[in-house]
């Protein structure tokens, strides 16, 4: 295990582990606030490692940042590698948990063999790619050709950063996109994916003296990453909670008052709330059909989502309803929309070809409802039928509806040179062959693929499991592996 002698001063808890240069980083990136599109402070982080290490460093114009490592002595002759990764990162909580992602730390713990996070998302994905670039960039031994590495700003909310990439910020033709979550698989292709968001718009009523309200709670779900996630079949809290008011509304006169469910576009929903209110029914009889729907669901999932819980208390009636007929729809279309697999690949087991995440719905101030839900798939017709079908959906419930640009799936190469490299590398090293794949994730390799005709790129990297969701972690031990691999490719670089 080849470990990297310049390390930052100062010792923690992940100091102690191996590789140590990749989690002292990681520690210093979990304190730097860096959710989508508010990416500054990383920013100037990465800046200023460049300057004290004495390295190259150029911006673009969306906040994309390239730090370059020359060649060693001697390396002069080697292709130039470009190590990719994201700078930003989900920023998910538990409701319970307080946690401003403005100014607060992310507080990393070890548990049983992986790193995790207290209350909220590790930020795992992808600062254990952005810990490596650093690590080797600090190395001033690496027996290697001329390195650029490249940190993207918004890959989680829209991949703008990638979207906005200039084909020549960057020299190197060989890339390392170090953003995937499974040690011992190379991904040599992605899917494309898009966004399809609805907006409708609903009538009020005022709420009679008589009434009562109660506030719902749908948590605990596990949630996760809707593209390495979506074929496990967790509960979707917004679909749940539909799925509750749907079937109230049909069975007792209840109005809706608030509905809460989901954040990010990406991640699939653990948690929904709304609060709802009626008259005659006796409070105790609505609370029972809440229960009774409860273990449905418990019986539903089984062990696949032990943590669910399903609460309704008594709370203050509110002044305004929605009225029965947007009620109507708004409840219609959250049940025809879809959620999950659509289909899975002909060409390659056990893939996902096409999915659907219905991510979030909020109610807003200025009497708005906003749907949002990401569409994936490896084959760009179905990518774009499954938009149509969400947006069928809205459209019987009068919404407007909106579809992303979207970004390109990333077509796999089986005669890359840079597979042939690392496939090589991970035989010789862990004695045993990698599982070569796509992915149904969205990885910006697509992006770069697109603007960068013939480019030769591959993915991999350490275990990490429930990214984007409060129970993130990664495996120490493949933290390891992944750091051997890396090292391996580069210092095995062929002649230009």
């Amino acid at each position: 295990m080849r470990q990297i002698s310049t390390i930052i001063p100062g010792m923690s808890i992940l100091s102690l582990l191996n590789p140590t240069p990749i989690w002292i980083y990681f520690e210093e990136i979990c304190s730097i606030p860096r959710l989508s599109k508010n990416e500054g402070k990383i920013r100037q982080y990465l800046l200023e490692f460049a300057s004290k290490n004495h390295l190259e460093s150029k911006e673009d114009e969306v906040g994309n940042i390239l730090i370059t490592k020359p060649p060693l002595m001697g390396m002069e002759n080697r292709k130039t590698v470009v190590l990719q990764s994201h700078m930003d990162m989900v920023g998910e909580k538990n409701a319970d948990y307080p946690h401003n992602w403005s100014t607060d730390p992310i507080i990393p713990a070890v548990k049983d063999g992986w790193v995790t996070a207290t209350g909220t998302t590790l930020g795992a994905d992808d600062g254990i790619g952005i810990a490596s670039q650093l690590a080797i960039l600090s190395d001033k031994n690496l027996k290697a050709g001329k390195i650029e590495c490249l940190f993207t700003v918004d890959e989680e909310s829209g991949m703008t950063g990638a979207i906005n990439l200039k084909a020549d910020f960057f020299s190197g033709r060989t890339l390392l996109n170090l953003d995937s979550e499974d040690e011992g698989i190379l991904f040599i292709g992605c899917a494309g994916g898009m966004d399809t968001v609805g907006t409708m718009n609903y009538q009020v009523i005022p709420v009679t003296k008589e009434s009562n309200a109660l506030d719902i709670s749908v948590t605990g779900l596990h949630g996760g990453h809707s593209g390495d996630e979506i074929h496990n079949g967790y509960g979707n809290a917004v679909k749940i909670m539909n799925r509750l008011l749907w079937n109230l509304s049909n069975q007792f006169k209840i109005s809706l008052a608030d509905f809460n469910g989901g954040n990010l576009r990406n991640a699939i929903p653990r948690e929904a709330f709304s609060t709802i209110v009626f008259e005659k029914t006796p409070v105790i009889e609505i609370k029972n059909w809440i229960d009774d729907f409860y273990l449905t669901q418990v019986d539903e999932f089984g062990d696949l989502e032990k943590d669910l819980k399903i609460l309704a208390r008594e709370t203050d009636v509110p002044a305004i309803v929605m009225d029965k007929e947007s009620q109507k729809k708004f409840l219609n279309a959250l049940t025809c929309c879809p959620h999950g697999v659509i289909a899975w690949s002909k060409e390659m087991d056990d893939l996902v070809e096409t999915s659907t995440n219905l991510a979030s719905a909020k109610f807003s101030e200025n009497h708005t409802i906003r749907i949002i839900t990401t569409q994936r798939s490896s084959v760009e017709s179905a990518k774009n039928n499954a938009g149509a079908m969400v947006e069928s959906c809205m459209k019987l419930a009068g919404a407007e509806v909106v579809h992303s640009d979207g970004y390109p799936g990333w077509k796999p190469n089986l005669t890359s040179e840079i597979l042939k490299i690392t496939r090589n590398s991970y035989v010789k090293l862990f004695g045993k062959e990698p599982s070569i794949r796509a992915i149904h994730a969205g990885l910006e390799c697509g992006l770069v693929y697109k603007k960068i005709k013939g480019i030769d790129m591959i993915s991999f990297g350490p275990t990490i499991k429930g990214a984007h969701t409060p129970e993130e972690m990664i495996e120490i031990k493949t933290a390891q592996m992944f750091w051997d691999l890396l090292i391996d490719v580069i210092i095995n670089m062929p002649v230009k």
